[in-house]
Parts: structure tokens; sequence; C-alpha cells
């Protein structure tokens, strides 16, 4: 039920995402020096990791910027720091040690500054210092945050987000009511992610005279959209020309009903000398984002979906010529999603992360050789990201299901060989004993091959029999790749003596887009019977103990649960749901991207001629609760208002009443995930205690 996202790096296109609630003052929160037992995945354990975030090259490639987030559990708040390292990963320090959450760094002024976003002062403004961490120094006083930014090539400008009104409270069209609470909504869209519409983020642009940010200026002044788009866009929305006199930018120019039914974005530019905005992708009917000027400036890139209300529909990468207008496809090769990707140096070539077969990897279009792509790297890894470092090196970030992100280069001058930059969670890795991660390829009952990954539990013994887990994705479209999670951590299930069983099952990228369209329209068809085959197929296996299997899963993985306890007969002994679907026709009309329901069930449930549309809501889980016999564990948070929490209250209320034992875990202060340090605690705890009650007897 979402989109993918990854990382934002400095010089290339990522998306961003929400992370864990951070703190604008408080202690200073660091490297944890935790003492792990047994040499176990704990829940503590997983909330010590420093999490690389953004990073940024320096101009003459000789060095790294990187900021890495760290949390307190006991304070129930995160900070992010800054270091600077060589760019061969010497002489790697923390330049940084405040309470403010310094955040989006990027080098300026040739490289003696690094310029960050920082909170110290009450707001969120743009500050500079030094490489060494001195010379803090204010350069923006915006009336409101600033969000992201980037400075014009010739650095005379900074372009940066910040929020603007777009709906009048009522307190406003009412001032004796100025402490009424109530809305009044007359349009659709008046809520999206987890908050309640009433502002947009919109593009500035702002001179810079070396010293201080002023006169800004809204360039989509008087607009009611948003660019970036939420609730994911950041910075890599909007680009820069090499000119400094036009910006690109993100936008789905509507609102209310028009926006909940359509993902049709553009790529607009704004001429800061006349004032003037175009749009470059008019007639390409999905989503348009994250543009990228060739260093030339010549061409501009971009990704691109072709339908319209399909947000999973496969994410091209496109090239424009901006002297004949003529738009390449070029990634027309890879039959899967383009996730980042940047430029070389010489604009003859585009590197981009994509997943394939269940691992995300780095890949090299030849734009002078028919668009060719090879790929530049291999192993059982996810590479959230890449950049331009120098001369023919890239920089990327890597993880696994083992491991946590860390900066890596890519030399291709040397064959493409990987070297690891960062090693921020050594001393938790060398305490920890990870379980082994097998890569299964099982025949599914129309005959197709599908990935399935195994997680063994360490120190496995084939000759003793584990309770086995069936792991179900989210998304729906979203890949089980080799990522690593902070919650659905394969490795700490696999530290709880679990077999955990992850297949790629019908309606996953990685495997063509045939593969990946096969589940909209048909929820509880051969996606289901993936499941099915996954959990059959590791059960036959003596060291699978097919008496004590449990199924988990969220978002769409949570509808997965609602499904297959209706329909699973007695295969598992325990369902643990978090933000799923119970009553599709409920959710048909709670949720409020529309276009998103409309796609993926096809159509509403009053539609009685569509043929889809009966299908999807025949298979409605709450319509099978006269069939569950099995314990269920149901989790949701209040803020989630994709998948409101009425539908994870319903289907506990269901089990109760059914007389099944049931267990309810709702937050009030969390969206589709769980971001407070403490509530993930609590989140896990929960989560081990239901399954070992019900497999561990």
């Amino acid at each position: 039920m979402m989109m993918a996202t990854s990382l934002l790096v400095a010089s290339c296109n990522a998306g961003t995402g929400k992370d864990a609630e951070s703190s604008a003052a408080g202690p200073v929160i660091g490297k944890s020096d935790i003492k792990i037992e047994n040499g176990r995945m704990t829940p503590e354990a997983l909330w010590a990791f420093g999490r690389i975030g953004g990073m940024s090259v320096s101009p003459d490639g000789k060095k790294v910027a990187y900021t890495v987030s760290y949390y307190s559990v006991a304070e129930n708040k995160g900070n992010s720091e800054v270091y600077v390292m060589n760019a061969d990963g010497s002489e790697n320090r923390r330049i940084t040690e405040t309470p403010f959450s310094e955040s989006n760094v990027a080098w300026i002024k040739g490289g003696s500054k690094i310029a960050f976003l920082c909170a110290e002062g009450g707001s969120s403004q743009l500050w500079e210092m030094n490489p060494d961490g001195t010379g803090r120094k204010r350069l923006s006083n915006y009336e409101k945050d600033i969000e992201g930014f980037a400075f014009s090539p010739d650095e005379t400008k900074v372009l940066f987000i910040s929020q603007v009104k777009t709906v009048k409270s009522t307190a406003e069209k009412y001032p004796d009511l100025d402490k009424t609470t109530g809305r009044v909504i007359t349009d659709l869209m008046y809520k999206h992610w987890d908050e309640w519409v009433t502002t947009a983020p919109h593009p500035f642009v702002a001179d810079f005279d070396g010293e201080r940010v002023t006169n800004p200026v809204d360039i989509m002044e008087g607009e009611l959209f948003e660019s970036p788009m939420k609730p994911f866009g950041g910075i890599e929305q909007l680009a820069w020309n090499t000119t400094s006199d036009k910006v690109a930018y993100t936008s789905r120019k509507k609102t209310g009903k028009a926006y909940s039914l359509s993902t049709n974005s553009d790529i607009y530019v704004y001429d800061l000398k006349t004032k003037q905005t175009v749009n470059m992708t008019e007639g390409i009917m999905g989503y348009d984002t994250n543009p990228t000027y060739s260093p030339d400036g010549k061409s501009i890139a971009w990704l691109s979906m072709e339908r319209d209300g399909y947000e999973s529909d496969q994410n091209r990468l496109m090239v424009m010529d901006l002297a004949t207008g003529e738009k390449r496809f070029v990634s027309k090769a890879f039959d899967s999603n383009v996730d980042s990707y940047c430029w070389s140096a010489d604009c003859s070539k585009l590197y981009f992360t994509g997943v394939w077969h269940g691992e995300s990897h780095v890949y090299q279009i030849d734009l002078a050789n028919g668009d060719q792509i090879t790929p530049l790297t291999e192993g059982m890894y996810d590479y959230g990201s890449v950049a331009l470092l120098a001369g023919d090196k890239l920089i990327a970030q890597r993880h696994s299901m083992s491991m946590a992100d860390e900066i890596y280069t890519i030399d291709l001058a040397a064959g493409n060989a990987v070297a690891q930059l960062t090693f921020e969670n050594k001393h938790l890795y060398d305490q920890l004993e990870m379980g082994k991660v097998e890569e299964r390829w099982m025949t599914t009952t129309d005959g197709k091959q599908m990935l399935t990954w195994v997680i063994y539990p360490p120190h496995f013994d084939p000759s003793k029999k584990y309770p086995t887990l069936l792991f179900c994705e989210g998304g729906p479209q979203s890949p089980v790749s080799q990522f690593w999670s902070y919650r659905w951590n394969f490795q700490i299930m696999a530290a709880n003596d679990y077999i955990v069983v992850a297949p790629n099952r019908r309606g996953l990228p990685g495997f063509g887009m045939e593969w990946n369209e096969a589940v909209s329209g048909d929820y509880g068809g051969q996606c289901m019977r993936d499941y099915f085959t996954a959990i059959d197929e590791m059960a036959k296996e003596l060291y699978v103990d097919k008496d004590r299997l449990g199924c988990v899963g969220a978002s769409f993985g949570g509808f997965s649960v609602y499904w297959l306890a209706g329909h699973h007969d007695k295969r598992f002994k325990a369902f643990i749901a978090h933000d799923g679907i119970f009553n599709m026709e409920m959710q048909y009309l709670e949720t409020e991207e529309m276009w998103f329901a409309n796609w993926d069930m096809g159509g509403a449930y009053w539609e009685k001629d569509n043929a889809v549309a009966r299908r999807t809501f025949a298979n409605s889980p709450h319509r099978f609760v006269d069939k569950w016999d099995t314990p269920i564990l149901c989790i949701h948070g209040e803020k989630d208002y994709r998948i409101l929490a009425n539908q994870g209250m319903a289907a506990f209320n269901a089990a109760v009443l059914r007389g099944v034992p049931a267990e309810l875990l709702i937050y009030p202060d969390e969206n589709h995930w769980v971001l407070k340090p403490q509530n993930a605690i609590l989140w896990q705890r929960t989560f081990f205690e239901w399954l070992d009650k019900w497999l561990k007897k």
C-alpha cells in the first residue's frame, strides 16, 4: 500500500521516506555501546544501530559528508549527526555533536563549507560549517521551516522547500470560535497518509550572497498544488539547470477529488528570467518525477510512469534532448523499475539502481551505444542509491537482510571492484550471530518459478525441528529483495529461533511486468496460491515443524494474513496482521488515494456489472470470518489514514466474537509505520510474545 522509497543522495535522484521521530532539542544522542548477550539480535540491539542517511561528495571528489541517525529508547527520541571522511574511507570523523539533528548535507563554496539543515533556534533553517565542524553559521531566517534545499551551480541562489497554507481553518472563518477543533470538509484529499491536509510544499528561490539567504520567492505562488509531492517527495523532485536560471520541479497540478483519482504528475520548468513555466512532460499520463539536468546542460532525465492511476506502473528512466524536444525511454531493456539514477561526468552514460530477482543492483546505460544496459554489481545485496564520486568511481549505499546501510565505492576502471568505506555498526555485528540467508526457486501452482528467501536461525541444526513463519509482503507491489528493516527484520525473527519464509509472490517487481501486474484486481487469486506454495514446500523439510507454522505481514501483507486466516485449512497455528485491510468495501471508501483503490480493486463495490470489482470485493477477508479458527494478533496505528485503524479493531472484534484467541495492539500516535523508539520496542516484544505463546508451547 505504499510507493517504494530510497535514500536521498547528492547529485543523484532517489525518493525520501519517513523515519523515526527526531528531536529538535534535548540530550545529545550518539553511537550506542550496548553489550549484546548470547550473540542474538534483540529489539534493543536493533535500535542501537546507527542509521546512515543522506550523503554528499565534495566538488573535487576527495571527501564525502554524510549523516547518521541515532536513537535513545530511554528518551524516546532520535538525533542525526554529520560525518566527513576521505573518499577512500580513511580519516572518518564525526564533526557535529549537538541535540539539533543536522541533516541534508551539501558541499558549497568549492568544498570549503558544508551546508546543512538544523533546527537550532526553534525552526529548521539553512546553516553552514567548516568540514571539521567549526564555524557554524546560520544562513537563512525564513519565517517557516525549510525542508530541503539545493544551491544553484553558480551559488548565487538557493532553491528550498517550505509549506504554504492551502486551507483556511474553522477558527479563521469564525473568529469567535478560536478554540474549536472541528473541520468542515468540502472535497476529497482532506487527509493523506498521516495528516489532515492544510498545507502544501512549494519550491522557493532565494538570493545568496555568500553570507545570507534573502528575498525568497515562491515559484508556484497562488497555486494550491504541491511540489514536491507528498508524502515521500523531497529535494530530489526539484533540480537546477546548469546555467542557474531555470528550475525543474515535479508537481501534480490537481486538488481534491481530481487529485484523489489521478497519478498524473509532470515535470515543469520555471524560467527565473521570464517568470514563465513550461510543462516538459505533457501527454505522459502517469507519474513523472525526479528531474536531473545532464552536466553539459543539453538534456534532462527523469523517472516516468506511463499510465494514469497506476502507482506501481513501470518506473522508466527517460531522457529529453532540450534542443529538439525528443524523448527517449532509455531503460527499456530493463524489464523492471528504475529506483535512483545519476549522470556520468561526460553525459555518455547513466547509472541507476533497480531490483531484479530479489536483489537491487547498480546498472549502466550506454547512451551512445543504443542504450545498452550492463550490470555493474552482483551478490545478495540491495543498492539503495548511486552517485558519481570522481573519475571512474561511483559511490553508493548498500544493505542486505544481514546488514544495515553502509557506504561503498564501485571502481569502474578496476572491473567494478566494490570497496566498503563506512563501518558504522561493526561494533554490533562483531557481537551478533546472523542467520544464513538462502535463495530458493519453487514451482507455483501454475507452473511458474518463484524466488523465495529462507532465513535460518543462528547455529541452525538441521536435525532439529523449528517453528516457521510465512512472511507476507506489503505494497502490494513492493519487492521482497535484500532489504533491511528496523521492524520487519528477518534476522531478529531468526534470532528468536524461527525459520522465515519470504516468497516473491505474484505482484512483486523484479520478475518482469507481467509478474508484477498479476496482483491488481486479483487479491484473493494467484498471489495467495503462491503463499501456499512457499509454506507447503518448506513444510516438506524435516527441520520445519509443520505443526508450528505462523503467518505474519503488514499493509497488503496484513490483508494477506486476514485472508489466509479464512482459507488456510489449518496450516497455521498463529497469525499477526499489522495495518491490514479487513473489510474491502469500507477500505474503498475510507482510503484517500482513490487512484490506488480504483486500479487495484478494479472499481467501486457498487459497480455490479464490473467483473473485476465483483471478484475483489467477494474476496474481502471479513466475508470469511466464519472460517477463522486460529489465534490472531491485530496491530494498527490510529494515525494511519491509508488503512484506517477501525480495520484492525474490526478484525480483533470479529475474532473475539467468534471465540478465536485474539489480541489488539493499538497506537494512538503512530501511522502506517511504527516510528517512535519505545513504541517500536513494544511492537517487537508483543510480536514475539504472541508467536512464542502459540508456536513454542
